[in-house]
């Protein structure tokens, strides 16, 4: 992957006593090398580095011969210290001559900033609400057509009826669900935050907790939000109220409000949330989209169920989709900071500023600090997945990961809750955690999400729609039912990483115009988990 590394990645699976010629060097295999797998391209002693990447990833535990498998006994986690240092770095954007004149159809706000979708949003203060916001979800969703359950419903019914009437069940299908019948034709969906916060714990994660829901109130992709609050909880409110306003002074998108302690029943409360809902809906059904520039995309990028062929292939198309963006003058979000162990350096370099530099050691090193104290640290971020699938150390992993983000200058560094405001390439302070970081990378604004995955995993998002980007063909044709995008092209040679990048480009242009409905977003994948500030990898 680099020339300085001493490991090679085997593409295929390789039988051992194999004969592999790389750059005129003959490799005779000493163990079996499944794909996505390495073995060593030198004799090693105990305590010696390995390098993959061009970064240090670990250190030999003993002595292994050239050709032999990495694996977690042989090898264990390092990763180089890292510091500000003053140094000149040029970056050599993309030619993007071919993408000047070109849009995507947004939703063009009041406040400037423009949205890949057009989504009215439910919003609790504290969780003794969610079975409230359940009751509302499957009346307005069932009714307006935004139900992902119906062709279950009819399927059930159906055998249902040929067990009441003593006939065979075989030949019933399950039929696909369609959008024909939505009422409101501009609104992409009605979502739902339920979470389980707001109250109890500790008045800083309610605090959090009020900037992040503040955050999904102020998304270019929310129309119009409806909030229900039961009274008595931590969360007021007020509380959220004077987060939406801080975050957006000239905040004037449609929002009602509910608290259930002050309502004659809950009968009345459900009652008066839908008709005033249905009555919002109506208004921002009449929005239209419009031709807006890629300037006006934000796209965050993210990898989950990786494998090791992740930052082989998705991750660095992603990466020069990420710098094609950049040199567009859009904003791209690489968040997960768990998975920037060992690649810190490399970071921090290319940092504008040292203020930008400062705040992001600060960060890295107060969240490690935090696992730490609890008996964890980022080297325990591999999943077992992961390790299964070659991913055999945390700077491996984090190292593979950090190339979605691609090569452009870092202009600015977030943490949890902050919006972006800068063009180009921001990191977010998120865990590495699946739906914590695409949860995070949404609050700071991302109005799409890069999701690249070698395992599967059916991670979306409720207002910012979700793309996924398969590492291998395998997993692509396995799981299709949530693959977008199959990169196992640069893994067989069809394919070169940045041909793959600008086909990645293509699609999300056509899913910013509402021409493409990902996978996640037609299975209502809407997870989401507010990350407390504690220890998650």
């Amino acid at each position: 992957m680099d020339p300085k590394d001493n490991v090679l990645v085997a593409l295929t699976d390789l039988p051992k006593d194999e004969k592999v010629i790389f750059e005129e060097q003959t490799y005779i295999l000493q163990d079996a090398i499944k794909a996505k797998h390495k073995f060593y391209t030198t004799d090693l002693s105990k305590g010696d580095e390995v390098i993959m990447y061009g970064v240090l990833v670990g250190k030999v535990e003993y002595d292994v011969a050239k050709g032999s498998l990495m694996t977690t006994s042989n090898l264990k986690h390092a990763a180089d210290p890292y510091e500000y240092r003053d140094v000149a770095f040029s970056w050599q954007a993309p030619d993007v001559s071919k993408y000047k004149n070109r849009t995507f159809k947004g939703f063009k706000r009041k406040d400037g900033r423009v949205g890949t979708a057009n989504y009215w949003l439910f919003v609790p203060t504290v969780f003794c609400e969610n079975r409230n916001l359940d009751v509302i979800k499957e009346a307005l969703h069932n009714e307006l057509g935004y139900s992902v359950s119906d062709k279950y419903t009819q399927y059930t019914h159906q055998l249902l009826k040929a067990y009441q009437n003593g006939e065979n069940m075989a030949s019933i299908d399950l039929q696909p669900n369609t959008t024909a019948n939505r009422i409101f034709k501009n609104v992409d969906g009605i979502k739902f935050l339920n979470h389980q916060g707001g109250c109890g714990g500790t008045r800083q994660d309610s605090s959090t907790l009020s900037a992040l829901l503040a955050s999904y109130a102020n998304h270019p992709n929310v129309a119009g939000i409806t909030v229900l609050s039961l009274g008595c909880q931590h969360l007021q409110v007020q509380d959220f109220m004077t987060d939406v306003k801080k975050q957006n002074p000239a905040f004037d998108k449609p929002m009602f409000i509910f608290e259930q302690q002050t309502a004659q029943s809950e009968e009345v409360l459900i009652a008066n949330a839908i008709k005033q809902t249905f009555e919002g809906l109506i208004e921002i059904n009449k929005l239209e989209r419009t031709a807006q520039p890629l300037s006006e995309l934000i796209l965050g990028v993210k990898c989950g169920g990786s494998d090791g062929f992740s930052g082989v292939s998705a991750n660095p198309a992603v990466g020069y989709t990420s710098d094609l963006l950049v040199a567009l003058g859009g904003k791209v979000l690489l968040a997960e900071f768990p998975e920037l162990c060992g690649v810190e350096q490399n970071l921090i370099d290319r940092c504008e500023t040292k203020e930008t530099a400062e705040k992001f050691i600060d960060l890295m090193r107060s969240y490690d600090a935090l696992a730490h104290k609890v008996g964890s640290g980022f080297h325990m971020n591999p999943s077992p997945g992961n390790i299964k699938d070659g991913l055999i150390t945390d700077a491996i992993k984090s190292a593979g990961a950090a190339k979605k983000g691609g090569t452009a200058p870092v202009v600015d560094v977030l943490d949890y809750t902050e919006p972006v405001t800068k063009a180009g390439l921001s990191l977010v302070c998120t865990p590495g955690n699946d739906v914590e970081a695409t949860t995070g990378k949404a609050a700071a604004g991302a109005t799409l999400i890069l999701f690249t995955t070698g395992l599967g995993t059916p991670t979306g998002n409720p207002v910012c729609p979700v793309i996924k980007v398969a590492t291998n063909s395998v997993l692509a044709n396995n799981m299709s039912d949530i693959i977008d995008i199959d990169c196992g092209p640069i893994i067989s040679g069809e394919k070169t990483i940045e041909e793959m990048g600008e086909d990645i480009l293509e699609y999300c242009i056509k899913a910013a115009s509402g021409e493409i409905i990902p996978k996640a977003v037609q299975l209502n994948q809407d997870d989401f988990i507010p990350w407390k500030r504690g220890v998650s990898l």
